[in-house]
């Protein structure tokens, strides 16, 4: 740590006359020697955004803030308030959506030190943004595996795959604990840092500081924290995926052998078959998880194995985007698409107007249809 604090003080004297003598603006101008201890120093050979790219990039995250913060707060809501959502499965998204506010929550001080233009909130700022990001990104990650498990297991064994509460409770808090490790350590400088990244404004682990210890901390966390969850993200769909075309393939063997078109009572030609229905939800939300994250990993190996010259500030703001774009599109996906989630805010808030079918009125209206039927025949 004392040669790390002797370097940035050494980097930071050596770009002193120079910003001084050639008037340009520096990333790291009017930071204190304090400060440049908390800054890798690939940042500080970079000179500092025009003052149109913070307000682009601030004006971004008060959308991504205000949709993710609305979008997860009804899921929350709804969820948490609705005796009969909260099922075993629905627990995990709702775990889900308390990720995706949280990381979202977290905005403010990137918008703050986008507007202030520069690394304005501090160090103090800088480790609660990135603890808190640390939290959310690799809890969402944990639990969309367990939301994939779920789906898994109840999809592939019907009879004795489904949750009960108290093992979705388990999952829950085996995320928590996973995830806290992988926060804490950095937080304490224990193995690992959080520091500024891109422009400054926002903070993660350290994956630029040329260390056996920060290589080995990124090289681990892409590993536990994104390559193993994503192939068993990758490997649960798979399975639903093969277990439904199996199922439909038997169902129309049998209805082959009957002589009938299906053995579905209420098949419609033209609607989409339910292996495609299923395919396309699995895509989805295996294509999520590597939109969000991906880039991010990526990011994080060229700065610590490859060649940091290509993560200019601009580029490393890329991936950070992408993570909170999806916090925003992750209630649509896991809970708009809800039946009974639509049905529950079209009962509470008709001036959405959903216009979800009532599952209470499609069957009365059915049972008043089959007692009319032999009474029109007598």
């Amino acid at each position: 740590m004392e040669n790390e604090t002797q370097n940035h003080n050494v980097y930071g004297a050596y770009f002193a006359p120079l910003r001084s003598s050639d008037g340009v603006k520096m990333l790291v101008d009017g930071l204190s020697s304090a400060e440049l201890e908390f800054i890798p120093e690939h940042w500080l050979s970079y000179t500092a955004p025009p003052a149109s790219v913070h307000t682009a990039l601030a004006l971004m995250y008060c959308f991504f803030t205000a949709a993710a913060l609305i979008g997860n707060s009804l899921v929350i809501y709804i969820f948490a308030t609705t005796k009969s959502l909260r099922t075993s499965s629905n627990l995990l998204i709702l775990n889900l959506a308390v990720f995706d506010f949280i990381m979202m929550a977290k905005a403010p001080i990137f918008i703050y030190n986008s507007a202030m233009r520069g690394f304005a909130i501090g160090s103090l700022g800088c480790q609660i943004f990135a603890l808190v990001g640390s939290y959310s990104g690799i809890g969402a990650a944990m639990t969309n595996l367990r939301i994939a498990y779920d789906r898994h297991s109840t999809i592939t064994r019907p009879l004795d795959g489904r949750l009960s509460h108290g093992k979705a409770l388990l999952l829950i808090a085996c995320v928590w604990i996973y995830t806290t490790p992988w926060s804490l350590l950095p937080l304490f400088r224990i193995w690992g840092r959080f520091v500024p990244e891109g422009y400054l404004t926002a903070c993660s682990f350290d994956y630029l500081t040329n260390t056996f210890d920060t290589k080995l901390f990124t090289g681990c966390i892409f590993i536990f924290a994104y390559a193993i969850p994503l192939c068993l993200i990758m490997y649960y769909y798979s399975g639903i995926v093969k277990q439904v075309f199996a199922h439909e393939a038997a169902l129309r063997e049998q209805a082959k052998k009957m002589n009938v078109e299906s053995l579905r009572s209420n098949h419609n030609a033209a609607a989409e078959s339910a292996e495609i229905r299923i395919a396309k939800a699995a895509l989805t939300v295996c294509f999520l998880y590597v939109a969000s994250w991906t880039p991010y990993g990526i990011m994080s190996l060229i700065g610590a194995f490859g060649d940091q010259q290509l993560l200019s500030p601009g580029v490393t703001m890329i991936p950070a985007i992408a993570c909170k774009g999806v916090a925003c599109i992750d209630p649509w996906v896991y809970a708009i698409s809800h039946p009974k989630y639509r049905q529950e805010l079209q009962r509470r808030m008709p001036w959405l107007q959903i216009r979800e079918p009532d599952d209470n009125v499609s069957t009365g209206t059915n049972n008043t249809t089959n007692s009319a039927a032999p009474a029109a025949t007598a």
